[in-house]
């Protein structure tokens, strides 16, 4: 049996399984994205399917200081789409 990675929620700093998160990537080019593959090329961060978890990260400036950049708002609001999204 393959041995699943381990991943810490940025939001509220629980351990769990990699696929149990949604992967948020910054590329090369300083893009930020939803990584739904768990593939893409870059620097990422896992975080809970909750929004609770997004508004901590939000909150606190997890995102932020993962990525070392500023982070959009534009970026946040997509990344609650995404969340919901997966709610329906």
């Amino acid at each position: 049996m393959k041995k699943v990675p381990q991943r810490t929620c940025i939001g509220c700093n629980i351990k769990k399984d990699k696929r149990d998160f949604i992967r948020i990537v910054k590329n090369k080019e300083n893009e930020i994205e939803v990584d739904k593959t768990g593939k893409m090329q870059g620097r990422g961060a896992y975080i809970c399917d909750s929004i609770d978890c997004l508004e901590k990260a939000i909150k606190s400036k997890r995102l932020e200081k993962s990525f070392e950049m500023q982070i959009s708002n534009e970026i946040y609001e997509k990344l609650r789409g995404v969340m919901i999204g997966n709610k329906e």
